[in-house]
């Protein structure tokens, strides 16, 4: 049963706009078994008043699979950016402080804009292209299975920016794409089908806000969800890009 005279204290970060102020409003929700950050939002969205008693606009945040799979509850929970839906009351300290990732641009409250690393997956083709390869290769090309363990390992990642807000150069003032889309090249170079555009990834990784403008701090591996191991396929990454750059130089 829901011990019913118990409360869960929360400080939440607000900002009513992209360039409003934010401001903090504490809340207090009914404890509950298995209750999770999401669940009590909701609780809070029901019924949006104060802690002391004001009645004040409901708090706005992302979510949809609620099972740790699409990334886009990802939030600042206690200092540390992570997914709300797996965030478990009865494992955090009180109050709890939530505030956005603010490495992004916030929209509202909660909720954030991750443009910036979808842009930046662009800029390393982290796709295959699929159209017209068949008619260039002949043969299916199949996946080594030296390498499929690594690739679903990274096929893993929810694009929740857990690793871009911890990474210190990750930030307004710096061009660099951070270690999501940079890892995502690997990925697709790993792929039978997308192996065949990898030097085009290289090269993009080659330019401003690429590879070189990743500091090594390590802190994007240990913020993952998903325990990627980030550093360990940058610096794979790296080689790749100094192999490539020795043939640019002799094609030259």
């Amino acid at each position: 049963m829901a011990e019913t005279n118990k409360k869960v204290h929360f400080i939440i970060e607000r900002q009513d706009g992209p360039t409003s102020q934010p401001y903090t409003e504490e809340f207090e929700v009914d404890y509950r078994p298995a209750l999770n950050v999401v669940a009590a939002l909701m609780e809070i969205q029901k019924n949006p008043v104060t802690k002391d008693g004001k009645k004040t606009t409901a708090v706005v945040w992302e979510c949809n699979c609620l099972e740790k799979v699409c990334g886009a509850c990802m939030m600042v929970i206690n200092g540390k950016a992570q997914q709300a839906c797996a965030a478990l009351i009865d494992h955090l300290e009180q109050p709890i402080r939530l505030a956005p990732a603010r490495t992004f641009p916030v929209i509202r409250d909660l909720m954030i804009d991750r443009s910036v690393m979808f842009e930046s997956l662009k800029k390393v083709q982290a796709w295959v292209k699929v159209d017209g390869s068949w008619q260039i290769h002949n043969d299916a090309p199949r996946q080594n299975p030296k390498t499929a363990d690594t690739a679903y390992e990274i096929s893993r990642c929810m694009t929740c920016g857990c690793c871009m807000h911890a990474c210190p150069n990750v930030n307004s003032g710096s061009d660099f794409i951070g270690p999501a889309p940079m890892v995502q090249a690997h990925l697709f170079n790993l792929h039978p089908t997308g192996e065949y555009n990898k030097e085009d990834r290289i090269n993009a990784l080659m330019q401003k806000g690429g590879i070189g403008s990743c500091g090594n701090s390590q802190n994007c591996v240990q913020a993952c969800p998903k325990d990627i191991k980030l550093t360990e396929y940058i610096a794979k990454l790296n080689r790749d890009v100094n192999k490539q750059a020795l043939l640019n130089m002799l094609n030259k």
